[in-house]
C-alpha cells in the first residue's frame, strides 16, 4: 500500500513507523494496539499523510485529550507560524529550559556587516548566536546552503564584545534550529565543521521531538482544546508554552474563555505535561 506525502510523492505504508508515533503520544501499548486496530481497516492505496494523520489523532484524542496533543507536535510547531516570530521565542524557551539566559530578534554589528540574531542565548562563559529555521510544509527540508551561510555568519561575529545580560560577552559558538527536516547534505556538512543542528528527527535521541518529549517544554499549540483563535490570543499574550499556562491559568479568563472550557484546558494541560511518556 502506498501512502501519499505532502509534496506529492508516494511511498510505501510504513506500519512500524506509525506505531512508534503512536507509542510517543504516552498511550499504552494496549492503547496503541486498540488505536491501530480501528485506523488498519480504513486505510486505502493512496491514502494521504494528511489523512492518516487525522484518523490517528482522532482515535488517540478518544482515548485522551493529552494523548493527542503530544501526537501533535509537529503540527503545534507549524501553528506557530506563520512567520516564525512565535517559534523563535519557543526555541529560546528550549534553551533556558537548559538553564540558558535568552532573547530574540537581536540585531549585532559584525565584522563585516550587521546581523539580526534570532536568539541570543547564554550561561556561564558561553554564548550561542541561534538561528531559527522556521517552515510551514511539514515534508520541508533545509539544503545545505542555510548551513554554509550561517557558518559564514557565526564566523562574522565571532571575535566581538557584546554588551548582553548585564556584561560584555563574546559569541562562543552558534546554533542552527528548524522544526523540519535536514537534507543529508546539510548534516554532512554540520557533522564535518562540528556545527550545532538541531531539527525535528536530528540529531538522533536529542532531536527537536525528543527534547521536548524530555523537557516537558511543549508549544501552546498542541493543546486539542484550543480552536485557532484561542492559541493566536494565548500567543500574543507570551503564553508560549503549556507550562506557561500552568503557571498563569488566569490567563485564560483575561482572553475570555468560558469556565467550563478552562476546567477542560487546564485538565489537558496538567495530563500532558504531568503524564510520563512510557515509549521512545
Amino acid at each position: 500500500m502506498l501512502v501519499k506525502k505532502y509534496s506529492g510523492e508516494l511511498v510505501p505504508f510504513d506500519e512500524s513507523s506509525l506505531r512508534r508515533s503512536l507509542m510517543r503520544s504516552g498511550a499504552s501499548d494496549g492503547e496503541v494496539q486498540m488505536v491501530y486496530a480501528s485506523i488498519k481497516d480504513k486505510l486505502y492505496d493512496g491514502i494521504s499523510t494528511r489523512e492518516l494523520y487525522e484518523m490517528a489523532f482522532d482515535a488517540l484524542k478518544s482515548k485522551k485529550n493529552s494523548y493527542a496533543a503530544r501526537y501533535s507536535l509537529k503540527r503545534a510547531l507549524r501553528e506557530l507560524g506563520p512567520e516564525g516570530f512565535y517559534f523563535e521565542k519557543w526555541v529560546a524557551r528550549l534553551f533556558q529550559e537548559d538553564g540558558f539566559e535568552a532573547i530574540t530578534g537581536q540585531t549585532v554589528q559584525g565584522h563585516a556587516v550587521t546581523h539580526e540574531i534570532d536568539v541570543v542565548a547564554a550561561k556561564g562563559d558561553v554564548m550561542l548566536a541561534v538561528e531559527c529555521k522556521f517552515r510551514n510544509d511539514e515534508d520541508a527540508k533545509i539544503s545545505v546552503t542555510t548551513p554554509m551561510y550561517f557558518k559564514s555568519r557565526v564566523t562574522d561575529v565571532t571575535g566581538i564584545e557584546y554588551p548582553f545580560f548585564n556584561a560584555h560577552r563574546q559569541f562562543t559558538d552558534g546554533w542552527l534550529v528548524t522544526n523540519a527536516y535536514l537534507t543529508t547534505d546539510s548534516i554532512k556538512f554540520g557533522e564535518y565543521y562540528k556545527m550545532n543542528l538541531l531539527s525535528w528527527d536530528y540529531p538522533n535521541g536529542q532531536s527537536i521531538k525528543a527534547r521536548v518529549d524530555n523537557t516537558g517544554e511543549y508549544p501552546i499549540t498542541c493543546l486539542t482544546n484550543l480552536t485557532t483563535q484561542d492559541k493566536a490570543m494565548l500567543l500574543k499574550n507570551q503564553c508560549i508554552c503549556v507550562k506557561d499556562l500552568l503557571k498563569d491559568p488566569k490567563i485564560l479568563s483575561h482572553i475570555q474563555i468560558p469556565a467550563d472550557k478552562q476546567k477542560q484546558i487546564m485538565q489537558e494541560a496538567k495530563e500532558l505535561i504531568n503524564s510520563p511518556i512510557e515509549h521512545e
